[in-house]
């Protein structure tokens, strides 16, 4: 395992960056890296794999809420994605060697690993291949305990064992949210069973589902750093404060 650096909980972390769409900037754009960058907080961001077994950043699995496309983002090539415009603002999508290009080791980095749960690599290995020699503060997170298992068994050979890895986790993976999930799957992710696979180096945990066992005891027992999503006010993030090391935020300024 790879010890979880302190600046992972040193500030707190905007989610998909500092997105603000009345103000035309989008979520997990460019636009929005910069602002959080300007503003000197983290930025999370998350990453989904193209039908060229490349990466861009974007969270949904369909084009349609974020884009005037419609469609699976997995049947688009990156450059074909990358020339979608993100609705309501400026920017259009990036890739993700671009966002990294673009951060340049200007603040830490949150890398969420979107997954479709059916066993496909390509996109741990493509982050592996393209964060091997990003020189700034960054880690990978996923819900998805397969590519994070992967990655920490192959992370010496893929050039990341500097990266600390993480899983996102929750307390109910119900059928109506979790469609693609396997009974098996559901299973396993509700109690946390693939721990001896993942072992992660830090935790990323619901706000909705604070207080809860499973990040009390990562975060006391072998002492790992947990932040919390996705919080939206200073209520919340009081509450955040009890249970957790840091927040990862949007819709207000902490």
């Amino acid at each position: 395992m790879t010890q979880a650096p302190d600046w992972l909980v040193a500030r707190p972390i905007a989610h998909r960056g500092l997105h603000d769409a009345r103000a035309g900037v989008i979520e997990n754009s460019i636009s929005a890296a910069r602002a959080a960058i300007a503003s000197g907080f983290g930025v999370e961001c998350d990453v989904q794999l193209t039908r060229d077994g490349d990466l861009v950043v974007f969270h949904d699995d369909t084009l349609e809420r974020l884009t005037a496309q419609t469609g699976d983002v997995a049947q688009f090539d990156a450059r074909a994605l990358a020339a979608l415009e993100l609705t309501g603002g400026r920017d259009k999508i990036p890739t993700f060697a671009a966002f990294l290009s673009e951060i340049g080791g200007r603040t830490p980095l949150v890398v969420e690993l979107k997954s479709r749960f059916d066993g496909d690599l390509r996109g741990a290995q493509r982050a592996a291949a393209l964060l091997a020699d990003y020189a700034g503060p960054v880690v990978i997170e996923s819900f998805d305990p397969e590519p994070m298992a992967f990655l920490r068994a192959h992370a010496r050979a893929l050039g990341i064992a500097h990266v600390p890895l993480g899983m996102v986790g929750e307390a109910r993976y119900s059928e109506a949210d979790w469609p693609m999930l396997s009974p098996a799957q559901r299973v396993e992710m509700t109690h946390f069973l693939h721990y001896p696979r993942s072992r992660p180096d830090f935790l990323s945990w619901s706000l909705a589902d604070l207080p809860h066992a499973i990040p009390f005891l990562l975060r006391t027992t072998p002492g790992l750093p947990v932040t919390t999503w996705t919080v939206r006010s200073p209520e919340q993030a009081a509450l955040a404060a009890q249970w957790t090391d840091q927040i990862v935020f949007e819709g207000f300024r902490p």
